[in-house]
């Protein structure tokens, strides 16, 4: 990867890059205010099950398929893989979440780059073809600006990380330090999941996570919210 497409994955894995994460916690508001999670090592395993039951299995996966289908200048398959991602988030918290997140995501990259690829896909998604869901637009952008397959599937799984802690460090008293300690302890686990994607196809996309499922589900009744998920 040369350093212009280094440059580009960095900005748009960024914690900054305005694809709306900051509004989401995933569940993990339900499950602060419940007390189900109340320290450091509790936001560690909320997000080691987000990674291995949700985010790794099916939207990594997702976002690599996406990164093939652009490759080879598929766009049926990117748009079929997008309707299978959006029939796989049941709760409708955290399939409007990716939904957001997804359309954010192209509205930039689509003042960004010039590509008839993902004006296509852009399109369709603004037309409502297509639900536009995160991991389809991070996998689609990932090919058009030259990041390598597995990295952009690492980059993923680590943006959605930060986002989570971020959301911890303003839910529970934590501090930088603890935020900062659990992203770096994940990154085995991200470096391990991304590998292992590579020898998996849209076939293999699963998910189980019904804790966090159920926590988001919960959130609207919350009395009082930070976030929208």
């Amino acid at each position: 990867m040369n350093t212009s497409s280094f440059l580009s994955l960095l900005q748009f894995a960024d914690g900054l890059f305005p694809a709306g994460a900051y509004a989401h916690s995933f569940g993990l508001e339900t499950c602060v205010q419940t007390g189900a999670v109340r320290s450091a090592a509790g936001v560690d395993a909320f997000l080691r099950v987000l990674l291995e039951g949700s985010s790794a299995p099916t939207d990594s996966i997702a976002a690599l398929c996406a990164w093939r289908a652009s490759n080879g200048n598929d766009l049926d398959s990117c748009l079929s893989l997008d309707e299978t991602l959006d029939a796989m988030k049941p709760v409708s918290e955290l399939r409007d979440a990716s939904r957001q997140m997804g359309r954010q995501t192209l509205r930039v990259a689509t003042h960004l780059i010039s590509d008839p690829f993902l004006k296509a896909f852009s399109g369709a998604v603004e037309s409502s073809a297509a639900p536009g869901h995160h991991a389809v637009a991070f996998g689609v952008v990932g090919n058009m600006l030259g990041w390598p397959p597995e990295e952009t599937v690492c980059a993923f799984l680590y943006s959605a990380s930060a986002a989570l802690v971020g959301a911890a460090l303003r839910l529970l008293s934590l501090g930088q330090l603890a935020g900062q300690r659990i992203l770096w302890n994940a990154g085995p686990l991200i470096a391990r999941l991304a590998r292992e994607a590579q020898e998996k196809d849209r076939a293999d996309m699963w998910s189980f996570a019904p804790a966090q499922e159920i926590a988001a589900m919960r959130h609207a009744t919350l009395d009082a919210r930070l976030f929208r998920s």
